[in-house]
């Protein structure tokens, strides 16, 4: 152990300092570890939050989709479909048709998005259609020849519907006769209720097959766009580049990341922020530390000139005051540390701090603590604590032996 160390522990540890000094330097320590604690426990919030949104997103929303530049939809998909599967990082491609909807069932009516889906296709790769609350996904014609729907529960709840009741579908794309468009209208059996956790599609969302769909809004065999999903959700934008290249002119892509860029730099931002501002924290704790410093070398001025008139030279005094202010990092680090991973985890494990899923569409506030941030938020309480030693181990280097001693 090097001298300046030695000297450094006995000053922290020392039973002789004033009781003032003691609080000060434990409070110093309680300071870092609050601010470590409470920065690890605020970016294992948002960074939970944020993953939890983004895979119940992508659970049941395509990485890449594939859009017409017209309105007319797509007539030759199934062609499309097959050119594009070979793509590399391409797993999946899904046909799917949009109608904006009115569900009624009984005196209750909700505006819905309707979406008609390959059945078969969509199962492999749709969350929602694998969180059923009752009933099945199976699409068959009732007895009667009614078709099934697939509903979200809080839709269902809305509707106050279960599996096996009927609902008249009303789509805006009508049909032209003597008395001029009118709206078409069509019966459903719910055939199924699901729950992806994401509170919009629970809501708002319904699912049907591509052949209903299509009847339902008078196009054809036309789907509104092509749904693909990619091995890799970061490689997603150099591969609808290079889709929107195999596809042709007549067509456009948009990614996962661009669908929801706005929600997406909101959560950023508010990651920033956090961070910034929580961080706040272990700066006054930086603070707090130079007074111990700047308290300890008033209280150790004698120490240090007899240090001094010994043979210590003015850099080991100077380090002998870093590495004090380094070890109450330290220590303050090392417990925030221990105490912010431990309530992450408990409030992850035990779902301590639940939301209003409407609002924020995930029930709980998810903790997802991450190895990285411990990394730099050790690196700066450490920087901030290091930096509040200069001025204190400046001052105790330039202690005057002779001027102190000449009392003695």
């Amino acid at each position: 152990m090097s001298f300046e160390w030695m000297i450094a522990r006995r000053y922290l540890r020392s039973k002789y300092k004033p009781p003032v000094l003691r609080l000060v330097t434990f409070l110093s320590i309680a300071g870092v570890a609050a601010g470590v604690s409470t920065l690890v426990i605020a970016l294992a919030m948002n960074t939970g939050s944020s993953l939890a949104i983004r895979n119940r997103l992508l659970g049941v929303t395509a990485h890449v989709n594939i859009k017409p530049n017209g309105t007319q939809g797509i007539r030759d998909y199934r062609q499309l479909m097959t050119r594009l599967a070979p793509t590399p990082g391409v797993e999946s491609i899904t046909p799917a048709v949009y109608n904006q909807v009115l569900l009624s069932a009984g005196n209750q009516t909700e505006g819905v998005v309707l979406k008609g889906i390959d059945p078969q296709l969509e199962k492999r790769w749709d969350s929602a259609l694998d969180h059923l609350v009752t009933g099945n996904d199976d699409f068959k014609l009732d007895s009667d020849g009614i078709p099934a729907i697939l509903v979200g529960n809080i839709l269902a709840d809305n509707l106050k519907v279960e599996a096996g009741d009927y609902v008249t579908v009303l789509s805006p794309q009508g049909s032209l006769t003597p008395f001029g468009l009118l709206p078409r209208s069509r019966r459903f059996r719910i055939s199924g209720i699901y729950s992806s956790g994401f509170y919009d599609y629970d809501a708002n969302w319904a699912f049907i097959t591509l052949h209903d769909a299509q009847e339902l809004a008078g196009i054809g065999d036309v789907v509104s766009l092509l749904e693909i999903r990619v091995s890799n959700l970061d490689d997603a934008g150099k591969i609808a580049a290079v889709l929107a290249r195999e596809a042709g002119p007549g067509y456009h892509t948009s990614t996962w990341m661009e669908e929801n860029q706005a929600l997406f730099r909101a959560m950023s931002l508010e990651k920033l922020v956090t961070a910034i501002f929580i961080g706040l924290i272990t700066f006054v704790a930086g603070l707090n530390v130079l007074v111990v410093l700047a308290m300890t070398v008033t209280d150790k001025a004698h120490d240090i000139a007899v240090l001094m008139a010994l043979g210590a030279r003015r850099i080991q005094v100077r380090n002998i005051f870093v590495l004090q202010g380094l070890l109450v990092g330290i220590a303050g680090t090392a417990i925030g540390l221990a105490v912010g991973y431990s309530l992450s985890w408990i409030a992850n494990r035990w779902k301590l701090v639940p939301l209003n899923p409407e609002i924020y569409s995930i029930p709980y506030v998810p903790f997802h603590s991450s190895g990285w941030d411990a990394i730099w938020i050790t690196a700066a309480a450490l920087g901030i604590c290091i930096a509040a030693t200069i001025y204190p181990a400046r001052a105790a280097a330039g202690t005057l032996p002779v001027e102190i001693l000449r009392a003695e």
